[in-house]
C-alpha cells in the first residue's frame, strides 16, 4: 500500500437554501438536499486513489445508513476499506450544512465515531503495509488526539514508514497541549496557515517552519494558505506556490485535496517544485 488515511469519516448533509432557522417548535421549508461523504482522511483517501495512488481508509464509523454509505464511497473509488471499523454501539459522524443563499454556511456536527476512534481499533498488520501512514484530522479526535496518536507515530517510524499529519481547527483552544507529544514523529506536517499561526504563536510562514524544524526535526512543512497558495519548507529549500487561478465553486475539501496532491508528488520521488505545484492543481 502506498498511503494509509487514517483519521475522521464524516457523511455530509446540505440542505440549502436556508437563510433563517424558524422559531422553536415551528417549521420552515427548502429547495435542495445534498449527501456526500467527507471528513479529512476520506477525502484525501479518494483523491490519492483518483491519482492512480495504492491508498487504504482506517477509521471508525457506525453500523448505519451513513457508514455504509463511507464505505461504499471508498470502494467505488478503490480504495482499500480493511482498515475501516463499523461499530454497532456507536453512529457514524455527520455534519448538518445549512446554507444560506449568499452561500454562507452554518453547520451542525455530530462528532459521533470519530470521537470514539482509540488506538485499540486499529489495524497494525494493515499499518505495516503502507509507505505513508498519513494521519487528517488531528485536533479532533479526542480519544486519539495526545498521547496514543503519539504512540502510532512513533511506532510507525519506528518501522521505517513516512509519517504525515494534517491537523484540523481546534474548537477547545488547547492547540500545541494536544499536539505537541505527536510533532516529535511527524516527517511531513500539514496545517493550514490558522491551525500553525495557533500551534506555534507565530504569524509568518517562515518563522513557523523554523520554530516546527529546530524544535520538533519536521522535515517537511507544507502549510496551506488557500487563495494565496502554499509555503513549503524542508532543511534545504523553501519555496511559495500560487493557487492556480480558477473559478471557485465550493472549496469544500480542497486542503485535503492539496495534501493528497502532494502524498503523490512524494511517492512518485518528484522533486519540492514539482510536488508542491501538483497539490496546488490538486487543491
Amino acid at each position: 500500500m502506498d498511503v494509509l488515511s487514517l483519521g475522521i469519516y464524516v457523511v455530509d448533509v446540505l440542505g440549502r437554501p436556508i437563510d433563517q432557522f424558524p422559531e422553536k417548535g415551528k417549521l420552515a421549508l427548502f429547495d435542495e438536499l445534498e449527501i456526500h461523504t467527507g471528513g479529512c482522511a476520506n477525502n484525501t483517501a479518494l483523491v490519492l486513489s483518483r491519482l492512480g495512488i495504492h491508498a487504504g481508509a482506517m477509521g471508525k464509523i457506525g453500523t448505519d445508513a451513513f457508514g455504509d454509505l463511507i464505505l461504499q464511497t471508498l470502494k467505488d473509488n478503490d480504495v482499500d476499506v480493511t482498515g475501516m471499523r463499523q461499530d454497532a454501539d456507536v453512529s457514524t459522524s455527520f455534519t448538518f450544512v445549512a446554507i444560506a443563499s449568499d452561500g454562507e454556511r452554518t453547520f451542525y456536527h455530530y462528532i459521533g465515531a470519530n470521537g470514539e476512534l482509540c488506538e485499540a481499533d486499529l489495524n497494525w498488520e494493515l499499518i505495516k503495509t503502507t509507505k505513508i501512514l498519513h494521519i487528517a484530522g488531528a485536533l479532533v479526535m479526542p480519544n486519539f488526539d495526545g498521547a496514543p496518536m503519539a504512540n502510532v507515530l512513533r511506532e510507525a517510524k519506528s518501522l521505517d514508514i513516512t509519517t504525515s499529519l494534517d491537523t484540523a481547527y481546534d474548537a477547545t483552544g488547547k492547540w500545541m497541549e494536544t499536539l505537541e507529544p505527536c510533532l516529535h514523529h511527524v516527517d511531513i506536517f500539514m496545517p493550514s496557515i490558522v491551525e500553525a499561526q495557533h500551534l506555534t504563536g507565530r504569524s509568518e510562514c517562515r518563522e513557523i517552519a523554523q520554530f516546527l524544524r529546530n524544535i520538533y526535526n519536521i522535515q517537511t512543512i507544507a502549510i496551506k494558505m488557500g487563495e494565496n497558495g502554499s509555503y513549503v519548507s524542508t532543511p534545504e529549500t523553501e519555496l511559495s506556490v500560487p493557487a492556480y487561478p480558477v473559478n471557485v465553486v465550493d472549496a469544500t475539501g480542497a486542503g485535503d485535496a492539496y495534501v493528497a496532491g502532494f502524498l503523490a508528488g512524494t511517492l512518485m520521488d518528484w522533486d519540492l517544485q514539482a510536488t508542491a505545484e501538483l497539490a496546488s492543481a490538486t487543491g
